[in-house]
C-alpha cells in the first residue's frame, strides 16, 4: 500500500470541490486533519459564535466521511507540529491542502513546507488571490476595477465532485473527541437562538443555496429590505468551506438562471469577498490597523479610558442605544450571530460616526459574535465603513439610521427583534421618542443625530488638520 496522504483541512470542510482532498485521494489511503489552532491567530483566533458553528461543521463533516468509509482526525495545538506528528505516525510525508491566505496561516505554510512535502491548491475562491492583475502586473487596491477585471476573467474552474473512492491507511491514528474541545457554550448555553436560526453542514449549505436560487432573482431590491427573508445567508457556509464561490457560480449558470440584476448584484458580493482576500494579502495588517493615516490622529473616544465611551459601546452591543434599527441589528446578531447585510452596515456606521468610537472596537464585537466572521471580509467591510480603508466610504457621509429604518421598511424586523416596540405601527416604530410614543422599557437616544453629526465631522477634520 502507498504511504498515507495527510489532507490538512482549515476553512475547507466539505468532500465536493475539494481540491486538496480530491487530489489527495487519486495518490494514496487519506487522513483527513483537522487542528485546531488558537495560539497562531492570537487575537483572532475563534470567538464564541464561530466555535459554536465550528463544533457542529465538524460533526457534519465527519458523518460524510465515515458514509464514505472514511475518518475524521481531530488534533488540538500548533498546527505544523501537530501535522509533523501525524506524518511521522502514520508514515505519510505529503501534507495535501487548499491554500489559506491569513497571515498567520501562510506563516505556518512556509514552516510545514520545510519539514514535509506540501502540496498546495486553490480552493476557497473564484479566483484566486494575487492572479488578477493591473495591466503592469500589480494587484488592483481598488474593488470597481478589480471587480471589472474579475468579471472579465470568469468563468472560473471547474467544480469538482466528491472523490469516487477514499481508501483507508492501514491503522488510524488517534484522535481528539469533538466534545472535548469544549465549542459549545455551557455555562450559560446562550446559542439557542443560533440552534434554531441555522442548519450546519454541507448538506444545509446546498440546501440553502437551492432555497437561494429560487430567491436570487429579487436580490437586488430586496437585499435592503431587512423585514424581507431575500439574502443568501450563504456567509457562514462559505466562511466554513461548506460550499465554494466556485460552486454557487456554476449552480447559478446550470440552472440557467444567472442573468438579470439579481444574480449580477450577488455575482459582485462574491467578487467582494475575493477582493477583500486579495486586499489582506497586500496589507495583512488590514483587520487591525487602518491604511489611511489621518484615522490614527482621529480622537477616538475610548471606552478603555472614557466612562461614557464605556457605557455607550455597551449600550450599542446589547442593542439598547435608543435607535430602533440600529438595535434590532446588534440583537439579531446576539440572538442568531448573524446580521442583515444592510442593518450591519447602519450599526457600523452608528459605532464610528454617531458615538465616535475606533471601528476596531466594532470589528474585535463581530469577530466574537458573527458565525461568519471572515478575517478579510470583516476588515474590509469595517475600514469601508469607517472611511479608512484602501478603498471605502467617505467619512463626512454619515449614515441617518432613523431614514435609513423608514426608507428600507424595517419596521417588521424591529417588531422581530425588539419586542417592545412591537405594538407600534410605522411611521412611530422606527423614531418612537420623537413621535412621544416611547415604552418605559426601551431607551431614550443615547446621543441624538444631529449632535452626533456635529461632533464626528468636527473630530474628522482635526484629524485632517
Amino acid at each position: 500500500m502507498t504511504n498515507p496522504q495527510i489532507v490538512w483541512l482549515r476553512r475547507d470542510l466539505r468532500l465536493a470541490d475539494n481540491p486538496a482532498l480530491y487530489e489527495a485521494a487519486k495518490l494514496g489511503p487519506v487522513i483527513a486533519a483537522y487542528v485546531l489552532d488558537d495560539e497562531r491567530p492570537k487575537s483572532h483566533a475563534y470567538g464564541g459564535a464561530s466555535r459554536w458553528w465550528l463544533h457542529h461543521s465538524l460533526e457534519s463533516l465527519a458523518r460524510s466521511l465515515e458514509a464514505h468509509g472514511s475518518q475524521l482526525i481531530l488534533r488540538r495545538g500548533d498546527a505544523v507540529e501537530e501535522l509533523a506528528k501525524l506524518a511521522e505516525e502514520t508514515g505519510a510525508d505529503t501534507v495535501h491542502a487548499n491554500r489559506h491566505y491569513e497571515p498567520w496561516w501562510r506563516k505556518a505554510q512556509g514552516e510545514l513546507d520545510k519539514q514535509l512535502d506540501l502540496k498546495l491548491y486553490d480552493g476557497n475562491f473564484l479566483l484566486p488571490p494575487g492572479v488578477v492583475t493591473t495591466g503592469s502586473g500589480t494587484q488592483y487596491k481598488i474593488y470597481t476595477p478589480f471587480s471589472k477585471a474579475t468579471l472579465a476573467m470568469l468563468p472560473p474552474r471547474d467544480a469538482l465532485p466528491v472523490p469516487e473512492e477514499l481508501s483507508s491507511p492501514n491503522n488510524w491514528p488517534a484522535s481528539d473527541a469533538l466534545d472535548d474541545w469544549n465549542l459549545l457554550p455551557t455555562r450559560p448555553d446562550w446559542a439557542g437562538g443560533m440552534r434554531a436560526f441555522w442548519q450546519v453542514g454541507e448538506a444545509a449549505a446546498h440546501e440553502r443555496l437551492d432555497w437561494w436560487a429560487d430567491h436570487a432573482a429579487d436580490y437586488d431590491d430586496a437585499r435592503n429590505l431587512p423585514s424581507v427573508d431575500k439574502t443568501s445567508q450563504l456567509s457562514p457556509h462559505l466562511h466554513f468551506g461548506e460550499i465554494s464561490p466556485v460552486q454557487i457560480w456554476h449552480a447559478f449558470q446550470e440552472k440557467g438562471i444567472a442573468t438579470g440584476t439579481g444574480w449580477q448584484t450577488y455575482e459582485k458580493e462574491l467578487i467582494w469577498r475575493d477582493y477583500a482576500q486579495n486586499a489582506i494579502c497586500q496589507f495583512p495588517t488590514y483587520a487591525t490597523q487602518s491604511y489611511r493615516e489621518e484615522f490614527d490622529k482621529l480622537e477616538w473616544r475610548d471606552p478603555a479610558t472614557d466612562v461614557a465611551a464605556a457605557r455607550d459601546l455597551k449600550a450599542w452591543q446589547r442593542g439598547q442605544t435608543g435607535y430602533p434599527i440600529v438595535d434590532a441589528g446588534m440583537r439579531q446578531l446576539w440572538q442568531t450571530g448573524w446580521m442583515h447585510n444592510r442593518v450591519r452596515m447602519i450599526a457600523a456606521s452608528f459605532l464610528i460616526k454617531h458615538l465616535l468610537i475606533d471601528w476596531r472596537e466594532g470589528e474585535r464585537w463581530f469577530w466574537d459574535t458573527l458565525v461568519d466572521a471572515d478575517l478579510a471580509s470583516n476588515g474590509a467591510n469595517w475600514q469601508w465603513v469607517a472611511g479608512s480603508g484602501v478603498d471605502s466610504n467617505m467619512f463626512v457621509r454619515i449614515m441617518a439610521p432613523l431614514t435609513q429604518s423608514e426608507k428600507f421598511d424595517a419596521a417588521g424586523y424591529i417588531r422581530e427583534y425588539v419586542p417592545e416596540l412591537a405594538h407600534l405601527d410605522a411611521p412611530h416604530i422606527h423614531d418612537p421618542e420623537e413621535y412621544g410614543m416611547l415604552p418605559k422599557d426601551y431607551p431614550a437616544k443615547i446621543i441624538g443625530h444631529r449632535d452626533a453629526r456635529e461632533r464626528a465631522l468636527a473630530a474628522y477634520k482635526r484629524a485632517k488638520e
